[in-house]
């Protein structure tokens, strides 16, 4: 079952067009992988979906609802957040603090600490750091703190902007592990992410933007014995 069908989208800075009739599609528990070159559009298709650059044309639609003109906090009203390439932390805020700036709309109590008490358990090795100053963290640790913050809200669809982007091998694995279970778990996730390699190994089905428009899509396996995206994107 669909979750989230875009339409003919499109999105300009300036006189720049940056989207140019983007279609794509995402179903309930479904990851989704966007490839492409720095500067093909991949950032620039995710902060559209949830409202931080406002789109040219075209349409967004999460579970047949219409949400192409929201902005970014009743996208996450609607079940939709974004953990940002470059994570965004505050670094003089604590772990903790950091991970409940992204419940800004959760009201009560009783159900920020369920939530909490949830990410806890996906993310133990934050629970020791909870008091510490995020900036004091390790790139990695980062990255976990980035996309608990992004999990509180309990989206449906998490957007994750180059979660790996930087981290040691090590910290890949475990980001890869994060997002299966993520999606184990029943969140829908789309995953731009620069190793192409990685992505479609996590991912049920691709796409590959080129210079802001959608090149090559198909399921991962397809995308992995595509010559184009072999030669260009995998390094074969």
């Amino acid at each position: 079952m669909t979750l989230l069908d875009v339409r003919g989208l499109s999105a300009a800075y300036g006189d720049v067009q940056a989207l140019h009739g983007i279609d794509l599609r995402v179903d309930k528990a479904e990851v989704v992988a966007v490839l492409g070159a720095n500067g093909a559009g991949k950032s620039t298709l995710l902060k559209t979906i949830v409202g931080q650059v406002r789109a040219t044309g075209g349409t967004v639609q999460l579970a047949g609802v219409d949400i192409s003109s929201v902005s970014p906090d009743q996208a996450i009203r609607h079940g939709i957040t974004l953990c940002p390439e470059g994570r965004r932390l505050f670094p003089e805020m604590t772990v903790a603090e950091n991970i409940r700036v992204g419940a800004h709309t959760v009201k009560d109590g009783q159900t920020l600490e369920r939530r909490m008490q949830v990410l806890r358990h996906m993310f133990p090795k934050l629970v020791d750091r909870a008091r510490q100053l995020a900036g004091q963290l390790s790139g990695g640790e980062q990255q976990m703190v980035a996309i608990a913050r992004a999990l509180v809200s309990e989206p449906r669809l998490l957007l994750l902007d180059e979660p790996t982007l930087g981290l040691a091998p090590k910290m890949i694995h475990e980001v890869a592990r994060l997002v299966k279970l993520i999606n184990a778990e029943g969140t829908a996730v789309i995953l731009v992410e620069q190793n192409a390699k990685l992505a479609l190994k996590i991912a049920d089905r691709g796409y590959v933007l080129e210079n802001g428009l959608v090149s090559t899509a198909g399921t991962s396996a397809e995308l992995l014995a595509n010559d184009h995206v072999q030669k260009i994107y995998l390094g074969g």
